[in-house]
């Protein structure tokens, strides 16, 4: 047999197949067992009658020490009465790469495997090493017994050892302290098992047992955990290194008795070269070469919190070779970001983050990061298991559960001003947002874009916290468990706590308008069955709020890490005193949460969600769609968009500067034509703002609102704006728009008069380029100059945008 990974060859002269080793020692079939019994009876009944009182008396002992020995033959051992059911689990991902051995139930690190998976060299090594003449005796070696008695009484010490490899397996079989009594155990279960086994299943129940050093036992848990080989894949040295670790597993690990250990390896090749498999010369180039030792992870190579995690929910009598719903090369890309990301932060007071990558549509979960490093202090808590309090993450899931009742509509107006809730026994609660301001007058699209704490504590209000907290149970957040009383009107703003688990399936439901389902861990388990919460129209619409870039600018930006080239709803979250930080996320195809904090609990330094987990969210969505764009989201099923004044949600009469597109159930509509806006109100002659009562003390505090002037006045464009027309479509670019009242007007675009196609659904299509646009009223009259432009089509940015 040639060495593969050696520079010479090495040929181990007496290596044959096991199944053709002779079979020593009595071996009986249990047919014969009552005929040798009523043999023996009869012949020391024979002895008795015929032989004086010496000779009986030496019978009787005779015929003791024989029925001593032929018991075991009467109650053998097997290798199925031995087998070993409670081992390691060995995970593999979805492709089939190694990921890690995790412990048994009694934290032993065993993988079983037969003989015909274990290198021969290494068979030959432990044989050689622990009992060579294994194929040439019974459990018992006689002649090895006779001779360590002898140099301990000489020596008045144990000298050398008796055991053989029968006798080293019965005592594994056992937990017995070093006494007299405990060595009669281990001989009486040694002949057992000599009597209902043979040498080959002796040898592979031995090897699979062998203390490896810690909590390693077996040569195939060694070999990966040392070399990162199979057991079946060892070379010469590795399996010498390996054959002499079981003398002194504590004092012989290679980790930290290196130099130890190469010294008993120096004895099993000179047991070899003592039986004739290895010339001297051979020996010693064994010794010499260069052997690599894996780093000692616990057996893990990838995703620890996740195999750890399996394992507890799996039952080690069953299959222990688990292929994970993982991806590796994706689980080693996310690891290394989370470290990047906290690494990013570490001077705003950051030393942990977690991140979790699911399919939308399996389930299955693809990436599973629980902190930045598993074996470092702290780093075994898992970030994706730990309770922690969501900042605004809930929102979403609670504007929905009320645009499903109906509580709220979507062109529905929010007042975002101070407001002070009576607590029993508290003081009033008056929730804020980080910066302190207000809004004012605010959609519901705006609201839930810009996270804004005090619309969202009255949605909740409408809505009720039991109704709310019925829904989060729905959505899998088994963790609030407390009255509805104990969360109060803050459960919209993190008062409960959840995991970062809950979180990402919680969102996955949402990517899947509104169908619920369990996270999939690996491939042997049960699909689960499907939840449909409600229609999915108010769930389509909610993704469309979460991915709409311009509808978050306020408070984070046009160009802010929540901006991607494709389309993307994502959901931001802080917790009380920046101690976590959220980023939940989807496209069409994957969902992604991050978390970035400590696990200690104390507070990050001014690191908000945008600043923290959005980043680490941000590049974990890029790598996952390196190759393929998502499609769009489905626009809400069953409803209809209308254009509305961005103030006041209504229809405009004219007035309003700002007018958006918004989506209208079908059953609004005749409310819609009826309800016009009336914020703005021409009174006078002059167009005037005014708000309803509520906004008194807030419009008192404002030194700045959008007001039109009197007159004939262009609004929108103002002169000098530079319009962008999409990428995607740059051929034009439509404008929606409004006269302020029914007098006709007469429009000029470039020098060209111009009159829209449908004077009820008002459109101007503009082409690249400088433009000129012109109004005249009577005498009045009114002109812009502004351009449009192409706007440059996205590409996939690298590194963090932080805001």
């Amino acid at each position: 047999m040639s060495l593969k990974d050696s520079l010479y060859s090495v040929k181990l002269q007496n290596i044959k197949p096991l199944g053709d080793r002779p079979r020593k020692g009595l071996q009986l079939r249990k047919e014969m067992r009552p005929k040798l019994l009523v043999l023996l009876r009869d012949w020391l009944l024979k002895i008795w009658r015929r032989s004086p009182l010496p000779l009986k008396m030496i019978a009787v002992l005779g015929a003791i020490a024989l029925v001593v020995r032929l018991m075991p033959f009467l109650m053998p051992l097997q290798a199925a009465d031995i087998a070993q059911t409670d081992q390691a689990f060995r995970f593999y991902d979805r492709h089939g790469l190694f990921l890690g051995t995790v412990l048994s139930a009694d934290q032993e690190n065993t993988s079983v495997v037969s003989l015909d998976e274990v290198s021969p060299y290494f068979q030959q090594a432990i044989i050689a090493a622990e009992d060579g003449d294994f194929y040439h005796h019974g459990p018992l070696d006689l002649q090895a017994i006779a001779r360590a008695t002898y140099q301990a009484i000489k020596h008045q010490k144990i000298v050398s050892g008796a055991s053989t490899i029968t006798m080293q397996l019965a005592r594994m079989l056992g937990d017995r302290p070093r006494t007299l009594h405990a060595k009669l155990q281990e001989i009486w279960v040694a002949w057992r098992l000599g009597a209902g086994m043979n040498r080959q299943e002796i040898l592979t129940a031995y090897i699979n047992r062998l203390p490896m050093g810690g909590n390693i036992y077996g040569v195939e848990a060694a070999a990966q955990i040392y070399f990162g080989v199979a057991a079946a894949d060892l070379n010469l040295a590795q399996a010498t290194l390996l054959a002499a670790i079981p003398n002194s597993p504590t004092y012989l690990n290679p980790y930290h008795y290196w130099d130890n250990l190469k010294q008993r390896q120096r004895y099993v090749l000179e047991r070899l070269v003592a039986e004739g498999e290895l010339s001297p010369e051979q020996a010693d180039r064994v010794f010499q070469e260069a052997v690599t030792l894996q780093p000692r992870h616990q057996g893990i190579l990838s995703a620890p919190h996740f195999v750890f995690l399996l394992t507890d929910q799996l039952d080690t009598s069953q299959n222990p070779v688990i292929r994970t719903t993982l991806d590796k090369n994706l689980q080693d890309f996310v690891a290394a970001q989370v470290r990047q990301s906290v690494l990013n932060l570490n001077q705003n007071h950051v030393h942990q983050g977690a991140a979790i990558a699911i399919d939308n549509q399996t389930g299955e979960i693809l990436a599973y990061v629980g902190s930045t490093d598993y074996f470092t202090p702290q780093g075994e808590t898992d970030g994706i298991q730990s309770l922690r309090q969501p900042g605004s993450t809930l929102k979403p899931f609670l504007y929905q559960l009320a645009l499903e009742n109906r509580t709220i509509r979507p062109n529905t107006i929010l007042a975002d001003i101070p407001t002070y809730y009576a607590i029993p026994d508290a003081k009033l609660y008056e929730p804020t947002d980080y910066d302190e301001k207000f809004l004012g007058p605010v959609r519901v699209r705006l609201a839930l874009g810009n996270s804004l704490n005090i619309p969202a504590v009255r949605v909740l209000e409408k809505v009720g916290v039991e109704a709310f907290l019925q829904r989060l149970h729905q959505l899998g957040f088994q963790h609030l468990t407390e009255a509805p009383d104990y969360y109060g009107l803050g459960l919209t703003l993190g008062s409960g706590e959840v995991t970062l688990m809950e979180l990402a399936n919680a969102y996955r439901t949402l990517a899947n308008d509104g169908k619920k389902s369990d996270l999939v861990s690996h491939f042997a388990s049960s699909e689960s069955a499907t939840t449909f919460l409600s229609d999915s129209s108010t769930w389509q619409l909610i993704t469309q709020m979460l991915s709409d870039k311009q509808a978050r600018a306020i408070a984070f930006g046009v160009d802010s890490a929540l901006n991607l080239p494709f389309p993307a709803a994502v959901k931001t979250g802080t917790s009380s005193n920046y101690r976590d930080t959220w980023a939940v996320g989807f496209s069409e195809k994957y969902t992604v949460a991050t978390w970035i904090g400590n696990f200690d609990g104390t507070p990050m330094q001014q690191v908000s969600g945008v600043a923290g987990a959005a980043p680490l969210w941000r590049e974990i969505m890029l790598h996952l769609h390196q190759q393929r764009e998502p499609s769009a989201f489905s626009e809400p099923a069953a409803m209809v968009k209308r254009p509305i004044c961005a103030l006041s949600g209504k229809k405009s009469t004219g007035l309003c500067p700002v007018i958006v597109q918004e989506y209208f159930f079908p059953e609004d509509l005749a409310e819609y034509e009826m309800d016009l806006d009336d914020f703005y109100q021409e009174i006078n002659g002059e167009i005037r703002l005014v708000l309803p009562p509520e906004y008194d003390r807030w419009l008192a505090t404002q030194t700045t609102l959008a007001m039109p002037q009197s007159g004939l006045k262009i609004l929108f464009p103002q002169d000098g704006d530079r319009l962008l027309s999409d990428p995607n479509n740059p051929g034009q670019l439509v404008i929606q728009f409004q006269t302020k009242n029914q007098e006709p007007v007469q429009w000029r675009l470039n020098g060209n008069p111009w009159q829209p196609g449908d004077p009820q659904n008002p459109k101007l299509r503009l082409t690249p380029g400088p433009q000129t646009l012109e109004i005249r009223q009577g005498d009045r009259q009114d002109q812009v100059n502004f351009s449009v432009e192409v706007a440059p089509s996205q590409t996939t940015k690298r590194g963090f945008s932080v805001n």
